[in-house]
């Protein structure tokens, strides 16, 4: 059970994997704080290169929702032999230009041979050990704000069954994978200038779930305005069609037990797009109220989007309602 498995005891480990945060923080000395992060997957677009744009893109996101500044990211790579070097090269030079474009370096990294592709990083970054942005801490009134629209777990669904491809539409597909390649360098920036009480980034278990996170981390309930989520064109074509990824019937039925339906809008259709998991979503942040103004200024110079999407209140501590 991974529940019996705990972190090393040192009294140098700030946060480890117990904690549900977006990476492991090591406190070096009184100034530094190492943050350490992991992650790679399967390929979610068929363009080599602009798999491994968005697989580096999503791993650095891990160091951005701490506050921190990526240094260095080691590739992890899986493929089989029969691909050949080019497209291998492509996906590590996607990766490695993603890494230099966060101010990072590509140090190395371990490649074996597999059947089917995966790719990804290990990040090591730094934060000040007083300034680490964890996913608890949010407070009643706090605005909940987004910087990338909902909907890539759907488009990637959609371009691996042949649905839509990047040729055949255009401007919508390629809006789908430049969501996924931005850097969350910028949000990070923007939140770590302003101040938030909390951050995380939204992944795997799409935006409810990472919501549900730091509900009940930080002891307080939240709302979600659907009017205020941003989503992706076609996002939901995509989920009327039932074009949906393979975990998002099973994150719907975990959320349902935590979130409670205010809505006049289509519940089991908008259930689709706020359980589809994300790859490389944007940052969600829990904002004091006088912090608002001057984050969503800073968000928008950066060219970033900055959705208010809804707020934490009191409550049952993970209770989430959509209005």
């Amino acid at each position: 059970m991974l529940s019996q498995i705990a972190p090393g005891a040192s009294d140098a480990l700030m946060l480890g994997f117990e904690t549900d945060d977006d990476s492991a923080v090591y406190r070096i000395s009184d100034d530094i704080a190492v943050l350490l992060s992991v992650d790679f997957f399967t390929p979610i677009v068929d363009d080599p290169y602009d798999f491994g744009r968005i697989a580096a893109a999503n791993a650095l996101s891990d160091i951005y929702a701490m506050g921190g500044q990526p240094l260095t990211a080691m590739n992890l790579l899986a493929f089989p032999c029969s691909l050949g070097p080019d497209i291998v090269g492509e996906v590590v030079r996607g990766g490695a230009e993603k890494v230099a474009e966060a101010g990072a370096v590509t140090v190395g990294g371990h490649t074996i041979d597999d059947k089917e592709p995966k790719f990804g990083l290990s990040v090591m970054g730094t934060v000040h050990p007083d300034q680490v942005i964890r996913n608890r801490g949010a407070k009643p009134g706090d605005a909940i704000v987004l910087t990338k629209p909902l909907g890539t777990g759907l488009w990637g669904t959609a371009l691996k069954r042949g649905k839509a491809d990047p040729d055949s539409s255009p401007g919508a597909a390629r809006a789908a994978i430049e969501s996924m390649a931005q850097l969350n360098r910028e949000a990070a920036e923007a939140m770590v200038s302003v101040g938030v009480n909390a951050a995380t980034d939204v992944t795997g278990f799409g935006l409810a779930g990472h919501l549900y996170e730091m509900t009940k981390a930080s002891g307080c309930s939240a709302f979600i305005d659907l009017e205020g989520v941003p989503l992706l064109s076609g996002a939901l074509e995509w989920a009327a069609a039932d074009v949906v990824p393979g975990r998002t019937a099973e994150i719907i039925a975990w959320a349902s037990k935590f979130m409670r339906w205010q809505a006049d809008a289509d519940e089991e259709l908008w259930m689709k797009v706020l359980c589809d998991p994300q790859t490389s979503g944007g940052l969600m942040m829990a904002v004091p109220a006088q912090n608002i103004d001057g984050l969503v200024s800073r968000l928008e110079g950066s060219g970033v989007l900055a959705a208010v999407i809804g707020a934490f209140t009191k409550g049952n501590p993970g209770h989430i309602a959509v209005r």
